[in-house]
């Protein structure tokens, strides 16, 4: 699973943070101020670090210092928006700058773009004769490939990195299309059929009532 630190001094947005990331599959530790993090990013190991500019104790320019010899890729989540303060965040190593406020549906995109380019899962998923391969964007079953589209192919890995989680399909939206889950569509549930027929999971991707969809291969 991936890892996430949430470095953020309003608990508000902290815990928005972390129940959002973890609605979407992602294991979220929170830190409440720059050395606290410090801490605890010397005794555990993080995919990635949402880092507030400031923050007591140790600012986030000075706490990005010390992040960056340890390659954790990082996202400045900050109310600072002028241009000189992006363009500084960018140059001390982020890999992104996303501006307060923010919608969430933007914020999981950026998540998931940035794990993704710093290959913070593995390349290649294995469930049972099926390999996702998220490099290339290629599947094969039993050897032979599987033509999926953009949308189908990021619904293989959605599901393949959170074997055995119920996925809501507001999450499912979010995570696939990067935009807020419209109530009543049916986008979500159509691509899934598409999904499961091509991929034979028509037994593995079961439905969850009232929620969204589940993995268990």
């Amino acid at each position: 699973m991936v890892k996430i630190l949430i470095v953020e001094d309003e608990p508000p947005i902290s815990n928005l943070l972390r129940l959002s990331l973890s609605k979407a599959g992602y294991v979220c530790i929170c830190a409440p101020d720059g050395a606290y993090a410090a801490d605890i990013i010397e005794r555990e190991r993080f995919d990635l670090v949402l880092l507030d500019i400031m923050l007591p104790e140790i600012d986030g320019y000075a706490l990005m210092d010390f992040i960056a010899p340890k390659d954790i890729p990082v996202i400045f989540i900050t109310a600072k928006g002028a241009l000189d303060e992006r363009v500084r965040g960018l140059k001390a190593g982020a890999e992104d700058y996303i501006v307060k406020p923010f919608e969430i549906a933007e914020l999981l995109a950026r998540v998931d773009v940035v794990l993704r380019r710093c290959k913070r899962s593995d390349a290649v998923t294995t469930i049972g004769d099926l390999e996702i391969d998220t490099c290339a964007m290629r599947v094969r079953k039993g050897g032979e490939e599987v033509g999926l589209t953009k949308k189908e192919f990021d619904l293989a890995v959605l599901f393949s990195q959170n074997r055995g989680r119920a996925l809501s399909r507001e999450t499912i939206y979010e995570r696939v299309w990067g935009e807020p889950y419209r109530y009543g569509s049916k986008t979500v549930d159509l691509h899934v059929q598409r999904l499961r027929k091509k991929v034979g999971w028509e037994d593995d991707l079961r439905a969850v009532n009232k929620v969204g969809y589940r993995l268990e291969a």
